[in-house]
């Protein structure tokens, strides 16, 4: 399982009153897919992961397989307590996922050993290829990580932390390892094309989209710029559209997913509002992120 291109992390979208909305999540991941998705992750950070029964990850991850049918890898959440996680795991994989992003153990700070047992523990669930994420509580050193890296069926690791230093160290250790070649690292930081440039420069050139939920067209665009070496494209992106999203989602705790909620619905499908303890944005972001979503487009079609 390879990934290419920018990765879609769709949002949950949900119905008024309050339970998941299949035929929005369909449509919502239909129109990923057809703006150019390298993948698919469901049921997950973007999408209240935290906020989501067991069964309601299931069934969004079986309406991800139906509508994506083939076209790109399927990916969903498994995480927390490790009977949960477990449970999780086998349910994505019942659903037909192509993959699990296993998040860290729930509120709990534990040693590099236990770390590895809690992988191992999980992935022993489930026959899927897992991609680890570090974020929280969950610090990998580069011994911890080139041994994740040698489990089974452990095929990636995405960092949410942002240490460049060590996630350098990180990468060098794996490709150390005999097979570590084919690992595949993820930069998994809120609006990770900020820090796409720097990630790209310690060999880690994929990552996930928060703004190819409701802005494919730039997030496009600024992909093939970072990779075409279009430095005048990244940075005037950089300067005029995402750093002022950054600063606008840094106002409020939980913008990184309410936000782009809003950024959903802003470009014309209704996906609702978030669950708490997530709030949605009041109607003067709202305000400013239509206007920075405007000026976006005028900058990529220009």
């Amino acid at each position: 399982m390879k990934f290419h291109g920018v990765l879609f992390f769709p949002v949950t979208p949900f119905a008024a009153d309050g339970s998941l909305d299949e035929e929005r999540l369909a449509q919502h991941i239909d129109n990923g897919v057809a703006a150019g998705a390298g993948g698919v992750f469901v049921a997950c950070g973007t999408g209240e992961f935290h906020a989501l029964t067991s069964q309601e990850i299931e069934r969004a991850t079986r309406i991800a397989v139906e509508t994506t049918a083939g076209r790109v890898p399927v990916l969903a959440a498994a995480g927390g307590p490790t009977p949960v996680a477990r449970d999780q795991a086998v349910r994505v994989e019942r659903a037909g996922a192509d993959g699990i992003l296993l998040l860290p153990p729930y509120l709990v700070t534990a040693p590099q050993e236990g770390l590895v047992r809690y992988v191992e523990d999980v992935t022993a669930a489930t026959e899927l290829p897992v991609v680890f994420y570090q974020r929280g509580t969950a610090r990998l050193t580069e011994a911890t990580a080139a041994r994740l890296a040698a489990l089974p069926n452990v095929v990636g690791l995405k960092d949410g932390l942002g240490d460049v230093e060590r996630m350098h160290r990180i990468v060098r250790a794996v490709r150390a390892v005999p097979g570590g070649q084919d690992f595949q690292f993820f930069n998994g930081l809120p609006t990770a094309e900020m820090t796409a440039p720097a990630y790209r420069g310690i060999g880690v050139g994929l990552y996930s989209s928060a703004v190819f939920a409701f802005a494919p067209e730039i997030a496009q665009a600024f992909h093939r710029a970072l990779t075409d070496g279009d430095e005048a494209l990244v940075n005037t992106l950089l300067d005029e559209f995402y750093a002022p999203l950054v600063t606008l989602r840094d106002e409020v705790p939980g913008y990184a997913v309410a936000l782009v909620k809003a950024g959903v619905t802003l470009r014309g499908l209704d996906v609702g509002g978030v669950r708490a303890p997530l709030i949605d944005p009041t109607p003067e972001h709202v305000a400013r992120l239509a206007k920075l979503i405007d000026h976006g487009l005028e900058v990529v079609a220009a």
